[in-house]
């Protein structure tokens, strides 16, 4: 009887121990995924703040080239001869800011959409 006791007793512990090495293993792989998936979410913030750095000098680039153009205008509207020739300058300069305004619309838009496209898994192969 002692023996079927410390046989049932033997089994029991032997299926505690089976019992507590598949949960340690099944913690251990969930924890594996949490960091790694902890990894990616960090790089792709690390990604995600470089991109956004990139399109905020874009756009001081954008504004730079923007006042540099503003004020060629504002110096050949004062070095005109006549009112007629300052209405030109002034027509040519508004005629070029809206390309200029229309082109740095796409190239910002183009960039947030390759971010999101990146951030998303859908980038363009």
């Amino acid at each position: 009887m002692a023996k079927k006791v410390k046989d049932a007793i033997e089994k029991g512990a032997k299926r505690a121990k089976d019992a507590t090495d598949r949960a340690a293993t099944a913690a251990k792989g969930v924890a594996d995924r949490v960091e790694a998936a902890g990894d990616r979410v960090r790089k792709s913030g690390e990604k995600i703040a470089k991109q956004g750095s990139a399109v905020s000098l874009k756009v001081i680039e954008q504004a730079e080239l923007n006042t540099r153009e503003a004020f060629a205008a504002m110096r050949a509207a004062a070095a005109a001869a006549n009112p007629a020739e300052v209405a030109k300058i002034q027509g040519d300069y508004l005629r070029q800011q809206g390309a200029r305004s229309l082109a740095h619309a796409r190239e910002i838009g183009e960039m947030i959409m390759q971010i999101g496209r990146e951030a998303t898994g859908t980038e363009k192969k």
